[in-house]
């Protein structure tokens, strides 16, 4: 017997809703066994993020090295990378190890408005890690930066996908939510056979959305981890975090953004 082993590579949420402790939940509930290395310390809570220590690279390099060196990995997750020298060990490993799932969700401001990366290291991260991943799963504010325009109407996703899959040659999973509309439309663009995909979903009206972002990564890995092609890997990543959503809607924690329920398949 065998796991599905995924690593996940970012930071830890104290309030337990985003970061490494959504990706281990996420990677657990999708039936595959979780490692982690974490980059960074966030004080946070559902009401926002109110300090960040940064690990130093040498202890995230040696986490990586020692979960690699020993379990493996079926696929990579990665987060908060919050410098460059972080950026250059995770790079170094990724490339000791080839692995091949890798994706990459480019965390670089937090849902409440906290910059959680250098602005030195969004340069490396677009010409160095980008290139290694092969799934980057964006939001719209997200996309903005990373292809320097401002994006506001659904019918434009399809063209930003395929504009920042062919800038850095991997695929894109382009989400829509920050959009106004009450159907989703997220864009998956096969960067292999160069064509777009519609993921739609309808809005669910919910404060509980805490760490979506990382929840929807850590799924497609998952899946990826277990076999799945990236398109496949994207539409069941995208009913995992649609069924996490809804049934966390019911919920209440803390007094902002409260997480979903990563474990709802448990309360059946």
């Amino acid at each position: 017997m065998k796991y599905n082993r995924v690593l996940t590579i970012a930071g830890s949420d104290s309030g337990g809703g985003a970061g490494i402790q959504a990706d281990i939940k996420t990677i657990s509930a999708c039936d595959c066994f979780a490692t982690s290395a974490i980059t960074a310390i966030t004080v946070q809570n559902t009401l926002g993020v109110s300090d960040v220590l940064g690990l130093p690279a040498y202890i995230i390099e040696g986490q990586i090295d020692a979960v690699l060196s020993d379990i493996g990995t079926d696929a990579i997750k990665i987060g908060m990378l919050h410098s460059i020298e972080v950026i250059e060990v995770v790079c170094k490993m990724l490339d000791k190890y080839n692995v091949q799932n890798i994706v990459l969700d480019p965390v670089m401001v937090s849902t409440s408005g906290h910059k959680l990366i250098e602005d030195d290291a969004i340069k490396m991260l677009m010409d160095e890690l980008m290139p290694r991943a092969s799934i980057i799963t964006p939001n719209i504010p997200e996309a903005e930066i990373l292809l320097g325009i401002k994006i506001d109407n659904q019918i434009d996703l399809p063209l930003v996908a395929k504009e920042l899959s062919e800038k850095n040659g991997v695929s894109i999973l382009l989400k829509a939510g920050h959009l106004v509309d009450n159907t989703l439309i997220d864009i998956f663009y096969d960067a292999h056979t160069q064509t777009a995909h519609e993921l739609i979903s309808q809005r669910i009206y919910t404060k509980n959305t805490h760490g979506t972002g990382c929840t929807l990564s850590s799924a497609v890995a998952s899946m990826l981890a277990k076999g799945h092609s990236p398109v496949k890997a994207a539409y069941l990543g995208k009913e995992y975090i649609n069924a996490a959503i809804l049934s966390g809607a019911k919920y209440e924690i803390g007094h902002g953004y409260g997480p979903v329920d990563h474990f709802f398949k448990m309360h059946k």
